[in-house]
């Protein structure tokens, strides 16, 4: 029989015109809610958005060897990297799990039974079978069942990213505390040497009746007080180097980190930054990627109330003995379609479908309050730039008044005309400024470590660097489409 007969050509073009439907909602993305610039951007003016993905070496901007080597370790071994690249890979088969009910279905059988009873003669049967059957997609439901799994594997890449990216951040600030630490002591170590001074010049000139015995003591109190904080210091650096061990997926006691005798460099901000970088991080992206899926399982909830249509056909053999299974054995075929539509579900259809809206309405929810979010940390990120400069600039001058003070002081004192509680009072004021310089030093490296983590990673517009993974879900889609 030639299947070139007119008869079937309108069933087939009603087959295939239904097969091009798709019910439910077709996803548009929700109008930004990016302002044109930022409070805070200090005169930078917009320009064109950029990749997402495009984040590159950000961290290569501090210009710190030791930096590098370590964000390089973490991206290779650190393990909450690697359960987030096992979730990846996991999104990527339940993506394929998905667009494995576009295709036909073949299962083959081979059974056998002996049965007989008190009146019955022991009999034997064999048989063999070959199946197919196909469910045409009419209603777009494995259309819709493919999207949203498409666009989760894609969640799920930038959940990916966003997990490098924030181990990344964590690395970069315990190495910027720890190194502020090691100067911190630096101070320390050399306060101590002018306190050594100070007691020992104290002690002389009590003993040579020049000053009274409480000089001596504030002297040495000034000095143990300063032994505790070092004791501190010591205490808080064996803590961030312990933190920067697991986040290189090392033990503890297998790392330790050389001193250091500067801070990494700060590294020049751009001259411009667009408000639409908020568009590229990842967990905007992953938010928005999460609402689409949600919008295509409005489609999946709708589908289920129209009726579902399926051909299949069937080829086996049967015998008495399976040595004649396959020796001219009886032939069974059969062929067909079938139609079936759910009558009545007692409202399980309308709950899935009021579901499905809901989880799309709490998504959209999620992705406007994530843009929220970084559009706050953003702001942040940039008034925090901006005020510590000034900060900055301020402690320079206060650490100038402060030494000039000292010097003075223990002028005065050295000549008897002051107590030892001014000589104190002066060194301590000299202390914590030098401290504070420093702290206002290593806050103004976490700001450029934050502005990078707010802005998806890096603010080099024209860093050709991708992250492979992050794409890597977009071309699979493009290569099976």
């Amino acid at each position: 029989m030639k299947l070139s007969n007119t008869k079937y050509l309108p069933a087939l073009s009603l087959l295939l015109s239904l097969a091009a439907c798709t019910v439910g909602p077709d996803y548009q993305q929700p109008e930004s809610l990016v302002p044109a610039e930022f409070k805070y951007d200090s005169g930078w003016q917009t320009i064109s958005p950029q990749s997402w993905a495009a984040q590159g070496d950000w961290w290569t901007a501090f210009n710190d060897p030791e930096l590098n080597l370590l964000i390089n370790q973490a991206n290779k071994a650190n393990q909450t990297l690697a359960q987030a690249e096992a979730r990846y890979r996991a999104a990527q088969g339940q993506w394929r799990l998905a667009r494995g009910d576009y295709s036909p279905q073949f299962d083959a059988s081979l059974s056998g039974s002996r049965s007989g009873g008190d009146d019955v003669s022991v009999s034997e049967s064999y048989s063999a079978r070959l199946n197919a059957s196909w469910a045409p997609d009419l209603w777009g439901r494995v259309r819709r069942s493919v999207e949203a799994s498409k666009a989760g594997m894609q969640s799920s890449a930038a959940n990916l990213v966003a997990a490098r990216l924030n181990i990344q951040l964590a690395v970069a600030q315990s190495y910027i505390r720890l190194r502020a630490l090691d100067l911190q002591r630096t101070i320390l170590e050399q306060t101590m040497e002018a306190y050594e001074r100070s007691t020992t010049l104290t002690t002389n000139q009590y003993k040579a009746g020049i000053v009274p015995r409480s000089d001596v003591i504030q002297a040495e109190t000034q000095r143990e007080s300063l032994k505790a904080d070092l004791i501190d210091l010591k205490n808080q650096r064996a803590i961030e180097e312990n933190s920067i061990a697991v986040l290189l997926g090392k033990a503890p006691v297998n790392y330790a980190l050389a001193p250091a005798l500067d801070l990494p460099e700060l590294p020049e901000l751009p001259a411009s930054l667009p408000s639409t970088l908020i568009s590229r991080r990842p967990d905007v992206v992953s938010a928005e990627r999460q609402l689409a899926a949600a919008s295509a399982q409005i489609g999946v909830a709708q589908a289920a109330w129209l009726p579902s249509f399926s051909i299949s056909a069937g080829y086996g053999v049967s015998a008495g003995r399976f040595s004649d299974l396959f020796d001219a054995p009886q032939a069974i075929w059969s062929v067909g379609p079938s139609l079936l539509q759910t009558l009545f579900d007692g409202g399980a259809r309308r709950a899935s479908k009021d579901i499905a809206v809901a989880q799309y309405d709490e998504q959209l929810g999620a992705y406007r309050q994530t843009v929220l979010d970084g559009l706050a940390e953003v702001e942040n990120a940039l008034a925090t730039i901006s005020l510590l400069k000034e900060k900055a600039e301020q402690q320079d001058i206060l650490l100038k008044l402060a030494e000039e003070n000292e010097r003075i002081v223990n002028n005065r004192y050295k000549s008897g005309l002051v107590s030892f509680l001014e000589v104190a009072t002066a060194q301590n004021q000299t202390l914590n400024t030098r401290r504070t310089r420093l702290n206002t030093a290593a806050d103004r490296l976490q700001a450029a470590l934050q502005l990078a983590a707010v802005i998806g990673g890096g603010w080099d517009l024209n860093d050709p660097v991708v992250q492979s993974v992050s794409f890597k879900a977009e071309t699979d889609a493009e290569e099976l489409e």
